[in-house]
């Protein structure tokens, strides 16, 4: 079967070749003979009830002197592409809810949407999370000073983090008698006014916060545990966190069989648990990472997994018409 495979992200001349999940997975599909087409957020747009995009043919290569070529921009109907990989990092803002409203105009025009632009939109990667309470730690998620300083005070060590960040960013450890907690909130919330999340903290950081990655519900047998630097509470890889990959535990399965049904059911075909200690942390939905890292560690070649998902999912929705 071959397709055609639209990917949306971000400038592929920018990214980091040795470690870039989204050329990962597009050079698995250039394996398996799948044509591909590159697009950039403002490139989508409507024309009356039409998704429609500026796209230019995309071919790729396993090389770190040049790792992409683009044709021609061409416009084109988004709805005929079989697929379109939305890859876009966050930030999580309006435009990137933009975008997710004419992809699944794409979507209902004949487009598979990877992931489901709904989901996109309802799984935000720290609240839903919360949506797991079994799997998590202790947390509350409040705008209120008092409610967050309360949660503090009962817990005593406690992670702070809003809920748009990414890659670690303001993320700070509050443990007792920490004389910053007021300022701390007061910079989270903007006084009161935007939601925070509280965590207790997890004394287990210390051997890594693991990124599992689950394909069509079935997590990838290995873990990269991303391991804080010295001095540092953040082990993601951006915050300076070392990456080391290694098998996943009994409780990592679990806590995969907990939300797997839930991935499928809203259509989350890429998605990679933070997994702290025994607890699920944030549930990533957007453009989970650590594909590459995974794949050198243990030759688990992750993107042609994706690729096998994809291409039995479109087989079946083929023979159902």
């Amino acid at each position: 079967m071959s397709l055609t495979i639209g990917v949306v992200m971000d400038p592929i001349a920018s990214i980091t070749y040795y470690k870039d999940t989204t050329l990962a997975l597009l050079l698995a599909a250039a394996e398996r003979g799948h044509d591909l087409v590159y697009m950039e957020p403002a490139d989508l747009y409507l024309a009356r009830d039409r998704a429609r995009a500026s796209a230019r043919p995309l071919k790729v290569f396993d090389s770190a002197e040049c790792w992409y070529e683009l044709g021609a921009p061409e416009d084109i109907a988004l709805g005929e592409l079989d697929v379109i990989l939305m890859r876009k990092d966050p930030p999580f803002d309006t435009d990137y809810i933009y975008s997710t409203y004419i992809l699944e105009a794409a979507q209902r025009q004949g487009a598979m949407v990877v992931n489901d632009p709904r989901s996109l939109r309802d799984c935000n990667e720290k609240m839903f999370a919360t949506q797991f309470p079994q799997c998590c730690p202790p947390m509350i998620v409040s705008a209120r000073m008092d409610q967050l300083k309360n949660f503090h005070k009962e817990h005593g060590d406690v992670i702070f983090k809003p809920l748009d960040g990414m890659g670690g960013s303001s993320i700070f450890r509050c443990k007792q008698g920490d004389p910053n907690v007021g300022v701390i909130l007061e910079t989270l919330t903007g006084h009161g006014r935007h939601l925070t999340m509280a965590q207790k903290f997890i004394p287990e950081i210390s051997n890594g916060d693991k990124r599992i990655l689950v394909v069509a519900g079935e997590a990838i047998p290995y873990a990269l545990a991303r391991i804080p630097a010295e001095g540092e509470t953040r082990g993601n890889l951006a915050a300076g966190g070392r990456g080391v990959a290694q098998p996943l535990t009994d409780k990592d399965r679990w806590i995969v069989s907990q939300v797997a049904d839930q991935l499928i059911e809203r259509g989350l075909l890429f998605v990679g648990l933070d997994v702290i200690g025994d607890y699920l942390t944030e549930i990533n939905v957007t453009s989970p990472t650590c594909v590459r890292e995974i794949d050198k560690a243990y030759n688990t070649r992750i993107g042609a997994a994706l690729m096998s998902a994809i291409e039995t999912m479109l087989s079946e929705r083929d023979q159902g018409r």
